[in-house]
């Protein structure tokens, strides 16, 4: 069976600053601390950490949604891409992201953890004002 979560985090930033940070490479790579290169392009292919994640867009919403095909060198060759939708929802104090990740190989439960430690703190860091 396959794997699935759904994270949500507060950040003190614009939904379009969080956006623009994560389809931009200068900007994505200074917010994970980890090297990017990034599209914000449909169909537009990008990889994070050092190649370590890779992907592409499937649908771009500017400034509240991007959807994602997603996958780690961990996947095997017969993996299909897991999806990681994206939500950006203004809120009183900034922004709310709504991170869905599902269709993840069964038994690769680390992304969870993944995301919080090498996206969601480091961004807390990069978006404070």
């Amino acid at each position: 069976m396959k794997e699935s979560f759904e994270l949500r985090h507060n950040f003190k930033a614009k939904p379009s600053e969080i956006y623009d940070a994560w389809l931009d490479s200068i900007q994505h790579s200074e917010m994970t601390g980890g090297p990017a290169k990034c599209s914000n392009i449909i169909g537009g292919k990008f990889t994070a950490w050092d190649g370590y994640i890779e992907g592409k867009n499937i649908e771009l919403k500017p400034n509240k949604e991007i959807i994602q095909s997603w996958r780690t060198s961990e996947f095997g060759d017969n993996d299909k891409d897991s999806k990681l939708i994206i939500q950006l929802k203004e809120s009183e104090n900034g922004t709310e992201l709504i991170l869905n990740h599902s269709n993840i190989p069964e038994g690769q439960t680390q992304y969870k953890k993944g995301w919080l430690e090498h996206y969601f703190i480091p961004m807390e860091n990069y978006f404070k004002t």
